[in-house]
C-alpha cells in the first residue's frame, strides 16, 4: 500500500523531532514544522534520505564543524539558515 502525503508528512515530522540528540530534535523539528508542507515529493525524498544520517554527523554539518556530503549540501544550508531565523 502506498503512503499518503499526509501520513508521510506526519511520519517525517515525528522522525525530525525524535532524534538521538536533543539539539537535532530542536533543529529538525523546527525545520520540519516550517518547511515540509511546502516541499515537492522529490524534496521530501531528499529530506527523508537526510533523516537516515547519524545525528552526530547532521549536527556537525548544520553547525559548520564539518562539511556536508555533496548530495546534502544545499539541504543542510537550508536547515542551517532556518535554524538561524529561529
Amino acid at each position: 500500500m502506498s503512503e499518503t502525503r499526509a501520513h508521510r508528512l506526519k511520519r517525517m515530522k515525528m522522525r525530525s523531532m525524535r532524534r538521538g540528540i536533543k539539539e537535532m530534535d530542536i533543529i529538525l523539528s523546527h525545520y520540519a514544522d516550517t518547511r515540509l508542507d511546502g516541499m515537492s515529493d522529490a524534496e521530501l525524498d531528499h529530506y527523508d534520505a537526510l533523516l537516515n544520517e547519524a545525528d552526530q554527523d547532521l549536527y556537525q554539518w548544520v553547525s559548520g564543524q564539518a562539511a556536508a556530503p555533496a548530495q546534502f549540501q544545499d539541504l543542510i544550508a537550508d536547515v542551517a539558515k532556518e535554524m538561524q531565523r529561529k
